[in-house]
């Protein structure tokens, strides 16, 4: 009976260990999109500075938008983000009527990358952040300056949301924009009165919220776009082994920059140095770094990672960096101390060809601009997206990759011995009224609704927008997951009733 009951539940143990495994299997299948963020594909996503998620809006008031005849009632107010690494920021919106999507991911960027490039009123935007809620929290002293008798938290933060919507439409390029005001003697920089072909009208509900936004968008004065709170540059480089290659300049307002090699940067003896050529695990505003790698290395690669805590300066741009639809680009109205970090790649080989690639996303042309290096000792030939380029000895050229306005991108890079990289983003250049995107109803091209901010509602985008990273066969995934979910299931059952 002992060696009887010893196998039945050896029996049941490993059924049971089955059932769970099915499970499992079940769960990982349903996560596993989710989990494709981690890039083992090789994709690059670059970013340096802040990252953040989305939370929502969390301090808002209502405000009006008229389209073309329409009109829809939003709420206009400050966002919550929370940075990766630890911190948190509040935002506002750069475009009316793009919808907004709460756990959106945001990379820090620059306004030539944003909806702001080519924005005759982005410097404007900048003071508004600096001289109203909530970097000037004192709310008295900003409802006596806009000649109103009380201001709360609501109103004041939807009086600058609506100031700033009407600054960021006003100035936003359109593709006949040049040649229509032109004609018509229009400079376009009024942020007043109505809409002007196809821009939204934006009015606050709330009258002194309203008087708020009117004194903003009249006292406004240009404010120069503010420094990354890191950035290295470039942020791949390439060499001969047995020399110092770079060099790799930190951008920073932080006092101090930590700086670390990958791990297989250490395994092959790769040194990060200074420009005296000594080793060194810190760095500062303007610091110089270098790869040293060890003579006679066969050919490889590696990185540093460079991390500070500061806050963020006020007037650097949120754009989206990844997620299935369009969300807002935001723009910083206030930070935490905040975790912030970027990274920076090394090639090298003894001879022939070296590349070094790095991308930007270029909106006054449309696209993404492909900068690939070689210091090698011969040439090769790239292929970025679809193009070829020849790319000559110690020389650097710059293939350009049209990119259509708000769809997710993938280029895949090819060179010499094997170098294969995928560069991947969103391209947000422009507002959604420049874009003629709105319908007739007000509704958002693509069957999404306008952005109304408030009440949590996340609005989702159509399967035209899902990145070609594999976000379509979610649903496929799905299935296959609820099959080893019920697999399991059944099976635990059947060991029960037969025990």
């Amino acid at each position: 009976m002992t060696l009887v009951r010893g196998r039945t539940t050896a029996h049941r143990l490993a059924v049971t260990a089955v059932a769970a495994g099915l499970c499992t299997a079940g769960m990982t299948a349903l996560a596993s999109p989710a989990q494709a963020g981690g890039r083992p594909d090789g994709t690059v996503e670059q970013y340096g500075g802040a990252q953040a998620t989305l939370v929502g809006l969390t301090t808002h008031g209502p405000a009006v938008i008229r389209t073309d005849g329409e009109r829809q009632e939003v709420s206009a107010g400050l966002f919550e983000m929370t940075v990766a690494g630890g911190g948190s920021l509040q935002t506002y919106g750069l475009d009316a009527l793009n919808p907004v999507q709460a756990q959106t991911r945001y990379a820090e960027g620059s306004w030539k990358s944003s909806t702001l490039h080519g924005n005759r009123n982005a410097g404007k935007i900048r003071w508004i952040l600096e001289h109203s809620y909530p970097k000037v929290n004192d709310l008295q002293k900003l409802a006596d300056a806009a000649g109103t008798r009380h201001l709360t938290p609501q109103s004041a933060a939807a009086g600058t949301q609506v100031a700033i919507w009407r600054f960021a439409e006003a100035g936003s390029q359109r593709p006949d924009d040049h040649t229509h005001d032109k004609a018509r003697g229009h400079t376009g920089d009024s942020a007043h009165g109505t809409a002007r072909h196809g821009r939204p009208e934006i009015t606050a509900v709330d009258p002194a919220a309203e008087k708020l936004a009117d004194r903003l968008v009249k006292n406004a004065r240009s404010m120069p776009e503010p420094g990354a709170s890191l950035a290295l540059g470039p942020a791949e480089v390439s060499g001969r082994n047995g020399d110092r290659v770079g060099p790799v300049t930190v951008r920073t307002n932080a006092t101090t920059v930590s700086v670390a090699p990958d791990p297989h940067a250490v395994s092959r003896g790769v040194r990060i140095v200074d420009k005296e050529g000594k080793e060194t695990d810190t760095a500062h505003n303007g610091s110089r770094l270098y790869f040293d790698v060890p003579p006679g290395s066969d050919p490889g690669s590696a990185s540093l990672t460079a991390e500070a805590a500061t806050k963020i300066p006020a007037g650097r741009v949120f754009t989206q960096a990844g997620g299935r639809g369009r969300s807002q680009t935001q723009i910083l109205a206030g930070s935490s101390r905040s975790t912030v970090s970027a990274t920076a790649g090394v090639n090298w080989a003894p001879k022939g060809p070296v590349p070094a690639a790095t991308f930007e996303e270029d909106c006054a042309k449309g696209g993404v601009g492909i900068t690939v290096a070689n210091h090698g000792d011969e040439p090769f030939t790239l292929r970025a997206g679809g193009q070829r380029a020849e790319i000559p000895q110690d020389d650097t050229r710059t293939v350009m990759v049209p990119v259509e306005e708000d769809q997710p991108y993938r280029i895949p890079v090819a060179g010499p011995n094997g170098y294969e990289k995928t560069f991947s983003g969103v391209l947000d250049c422009a507002t959604s009224a420049a874009t003629d995107s709105v319908g007739p109803h007000g509704a958002v091209a693509g069957g999404e609704r306008p952005a109304t901010v408030g009440g949590g509602e996340a609005v989702m985008g159509s399967s035209k927008d899902l990145a070609e990273t594999g976000s379509g066969g979610t649903h496929l995934m799905a299935l296959i997951a609820v099959g080893f979910v019920v697999a399991g299931g059944v099976t635990m059952i059947l060991v029960r009733r037969r025990a």
